[in-house]
């Protein structure tokens, strides 16, 4: 019999290898590479190369579009219309004609007897003064028209200049003019030399007419015309009045009071002349400023 040894090589147990560690992805690498994959196998150009991409012609354009709304209705106007201040046909206050209204809007800046006064060296100041004291100036124009043509050719005797005033009305009006209106005096040639002056002159002749218009307003004509306030400036307020509210027909010495024949015919008044008549004269030499209302923004 053999005995083996225990301890022997044969008998020695063998040491079994270690086994090997799976190497696993860290955790942060695995959704990307998944990611990646889906990506390639959804779309199938993970793996293509980049090329240019060209356009064929011109990108399209965009045009904005907004609906016009139009014009709204309207009536073309009718009948005969004026851009002037006084004219025109119509009837309501302001408008020309005798005896109506309430005075004009705005001052009246033409018509032959106004660029008869504006052809003066001292046209353009007196129609300037005659609207700081509420004259329409194509009134205040007529009136040198009808006593001397806008002329200062006569400057000697009590009734003189281009206005033909008498020195106590040019005194009074010329000083009623500058109470109410003190910034006129710095155009103003200062005592009766100033009535030699045309412009200074004109504008103790607008205060005379102003007057003049209120106190036919007073007697009941609302809107006095340059041709209602004549009669005042020729033959004095009373006798102005008189004429103003006078029928046509009624003949001129019968209106005319305190004047004596001489006077009537110094004016070429007869026994015969009617008031209608007398206002035809001075419509004639005036024109359509014997219409125009004296008063502005009465």
């Amino acid at each position: 019999m053999v005995w083996s040894d225990p301890h022997g090589p044969a008998c020695r147990p063998r040491k079994r290898p270690a086994p090997q560690r799976r190497r696993t992805l860290p955790a942060i690498w695995l959704p990307h590479v998944l990611a990646v994959g889906v990506l390639a196998s959804s779309t199938g150009l993970a793996g293509a190369s980049p090329s240019p991409v060209t356009m064929d012609g011109v990108p399209e354009q965009v045009h904005p579009q907004v609906s016009d709304v139009g014009l709204g209705s309207f009536t073309m106007p009718t009948g005969t219309t004026s851009i002037m201040p006084g004219a025109g046909t119509g009837t309501e206050t302001g408008d020309t004609g005798s005896g109506t209204g309430s005075g004009a809007d705005a001052a009246s800046l033409s018509g032959a007897a106004y660029e008869t006064m504006m052809e003066q060296s001292w046209g353009a100041l007196a129609s300037t003064n005659a609207q700081t004291v509420g004259i329409n100036p194509t009134a205040l124009a007529a009136t040198c028209v009808l006593e001397s043509g806008c002329s200062n050719s006569d400057t000697s005797g009590d009734i003189r200049g281009a206005f033909q005033m008498m020195g106590s009305s040019y005194t009074s009006s010329l000083n009623a003019a500058l109470q109410a209106h003190p910034e006129l005096a710095a155009n103003i040639t200062p005592g009766l030399a100033g009535q030699n002056d045309p412009a200074t002159q004109a504008t103790a002749a607008a205060q005379y007419l102003k007057t003049s218009a209120e106190q036919l307003q007073t007697a009941g004509i609302a809107n006095p015309t340059v041709l209602d306030v004549r009669g005042s400036y020729n033959f004095g307020p009373t006798n102005g009045t008189a004429i103003a509210r006078a029928p046509g027909d009624m003949p001129m010495s019968d209106v005319l009071q305190g004047l004596s024949p001489s006077t009537l015919a110094a004016n070429g008044i007869t026994s015969t002349t009617t008031v209608q008549q007398w206002r035809d004269s001075v419509a004639a030499k005036i024109g359509s400023a014997a219409t125009q209302p004296v008063l502005i923004g009465a």
